[in-house]
């Protein structure tokens, strides 16, 4: 009987993100694989194939078998077979290496097996980002080529136990992970290994007052949320206060006077947590993200009836993830926000926006408060997970209230589209950095990298890297009163309170104090907000009129959580004014003149006696 050679191939790539996927699908032969990814302690992958080759045919054999790897850091490749080594034949070329296997034994007859292996070192698929690592696994183009594909996962125990695991797999060790051809899928499989992320920041805010008038404005700093910590280390120039809007943005603002001109320029620190803060939420605020707004139409006929079908969170996440499709074209075009609405009827054309507003729309319309998240989004793979705000290097990402956990929880339809299914929902990751939350208003506040003038588009405003250290100091609170030193007797006290925070972070709520010795009421306590770093608050204390004979010194006392602060104030009649005193003493001085005078003259005056 004539045989046949077949040169077998099978093609993997890495380019953005693995792949494995055979060149010719052949059914004259299968093949199962057991692949075993080793991370060593300084990033290093040791990756092993072990490949059975089955021949399913009595005419065909298998010669050799060749692969192509989407990497060029490829180290220590080695080759084997049952007769003894193979010479790995390596060619780079645009798509990274190709890897040429010729078998020493031929695989002659049906059923016959051939087991060959297959190794080489990489950096690609694990990587140490400051304070977590990330391994990111291949996944199948085609399940249906390969008879089983097995994966084992070996990392160093120093990691720990991973923080999540995309996707959930239902038992595994502390360090060793095994995951069956249909769990690996085409997403693939991506671990995160750590407790937090920390990231350093230095942002620029470019504003401009073309007007003859003064004129106020501000700019959106990033805040502290359910998933994250700031600490802000300067702002340059220092703004006249910080505010926090209903959304929980952090506002600096600013006077501008006319035609001036200013950078801002804001550093400070951000620790990203993988499971939110507990957050309760009012009636008002609920209404208030569920409302219709600008790309957000949720009487529209259409949205309203997709979210009556829906109805949950994860079925409008996994509606979005398999009907979207990522325009790539429209992040270098800058074409403009299509909206929920537009994107329905095109939902080939989406960005990171469209995505976002279509979550947001959809969950609205169902009863779920949602809103937008603009920020900061780590990636080394843009395919896989591109940022598609073009000002600088932003992307967008929605958020919704869960009812059970009493917390905001982030979600990412984009990157579970374009990773071809890996799950954003259950979990996020430690690369999303928030710098604004839009649910109040769909267009505001503008994020950093949006604050750019005409002229300044290829200005690199945002600067965002890994850092180690977080949380050395406290927000603190420091008092600045302007009581006088004496008030009049029967009159009430009104006066200011200001209290500035001169820390790094945010305060915690918190009761302020005030107590006297005979004032009224007393005591007096204010319910603190959270103050942003760089913020300030006013309070207005009152004391009631005393009695107006009241001659004392009162002493008050003002305590905020550790610091008090006390003032001594002189109470006293209207009559024992300085000013009533001296106007007092004038007023004698005169008289004391004008008496005397008034009466030397009375006596000089000449008495006539009437006549009867």
């Amino acid at each position: 009987m004539k045989r046949i050679i077949i040169k077998v191939s099978l093609i993997f790539f890495l380019l953005n993100f693995l792949f494995y996927r055979p060149v010719l699908a052949n059914s004259n032969f299968s093949t199962d694989y057991d692949v075993t990814y080793t991370v060593l302690d300084n990033a290093t992958t040791h990756i092993n194939f072990d490949i059975v080759l089955t021949n399913q045919t009595t005419q065909y054999y298998a010669s050799s078998y060749n692969i192509q790897v989407g990497i060029e850091d490829l180290e220590n490749v080695r080759a084997s077979d049952p007769d003894g080594p193979i010479v790995p034949v390596v060619t780079k070329d645009n798509d990274g290496a190709n890897i040429e296997l010729t078998f020493n034994r031929k695989v002659v007859g049906i059923n016959n097996k051939l087991n060959f292996n297959l190794s080489f070192d990489t950096k690609t698929v694990a990587k140490s980002l400051g304070k977590i690592w990330e391994v990111n696994i291949p996944g199948l183009a085609n399940q249906d080529s390969f008879q089983s594909f097995n994966v084992h996962v070996r990392v160093p125990s120093a990691l720990g136990k991973p923080s999540y695991i995309k996707p959930e797999i239902a038992q595994s060790s502390k360090n060793s992970l095994s995951f069956t051809k249909e769990q690996l899928g085409s997403s693939g499989i991506y671990i995160g290994f750590g407790d937090f992320q920390i990231y350093k920041f230095n942002l620029t805010y470019h504003l401009n007052n073309p007007n003859l008038f003064k004129v106020r404005t501000e700019i959106a700093i990033p805040p502290s949320t359910g998933y994250q910590d700031i600490e802000i280390e300067d702002i340059n120039p220092k703004p006249l206060n910080v505010t926090i809007d209903k959304d929980g943005n952090w506002l600096a603002q600013y006077l501008l006077t006319p035609y001036q001109k200013i950078d801002v320029v804001v550093k400070g620190k951000a620790k990203i947590n993988l499971s939110p803060k507990k957050e309760t939420i009012t009636n008002e605020k609920i209404n208030l993200y569920l409302k219709e707004q600008p790309y957000w139409q949720t009487s529209n006929v259409d949205i309203k009836n997709l979210a009556n079908t829906l109805k949950t969170p994860y079925a409008i996440y996994e509606y979005i993830v398999k009907n979207l499709k990522y325009d790539f074209s429209r992040v270098t075009e800058g074409k403009g926000r299509l909206g929920s609405v537009n994107v329905l009827k095109d939902p080939n054309s989406a960005v990171c926006l469209e995505f976002t507003d279509l979550f947001i729309a959809l969950a609205r319309a169902a009863g779920i408060p949602a809103r937008e998240v603009d920020g900061f989004a780590y990636t080394e793979r843009s395919k896989e997970r591109p940022l598609s705000l073009v000002k600088d290097i932003l992307h967008a990402w929605p958020e919704y209230y869960d009812f059970e956990r009493e917390s905001w929880i982030m979600v990412d339809p984009t990157w579970g589209n374009t990773t071809k299914g890996l799950d954003y929902f259950r979990e996020l990751d430690f690369d999303h950095f928030a710098f604004v939350i839009k649910g109040e208003n769909s267009q505001y506040p503008i994020p950093a990298g949006g604050y750019k003038l005409e002229g300044q588009e290829v200005l690199k405003d945002l600067d965002v890297s890994f850092s180690d250290g977080f949380g050395g100091t406290r927000s603190q609170l420091a008092i600045e009163e302007n009581f006088s030193k004496s008030y009049i007797a029967g009159l009430p006290i009104q006066e200011n309170i200001t209290i500035k925070n001169i820390g790094k972070n945010i305060s915690e709520p918190q009761t302020i104090t005030v107590t006297s010795s005979f004032l009224n009421p007393n005591p007096e306590k204010f319910f603190l907000d959270p103050i942003p770093p760089f913020g300030s608050s006013a309070l207005k204390v009152s004391f009631q009129a005393t009695p107006i004979l009241t001659n004392k010194v009162d002493t008050v006392t003002i305590a905020l959580a550790d610091e008090t602060f006390s003032k001594n104030l002189k109470i006293y009649p209207i009559f024992l004014h300085k000013w009533i005193l001296i106007g007092g003493g004038i007023l004698i001085a005169i008289l004391s003149i004008i008496l005397p005078v008034l009466t030397f003259k009375t006596r000089n005056l000449p008495f006539f006696r009437q006549k009867g």
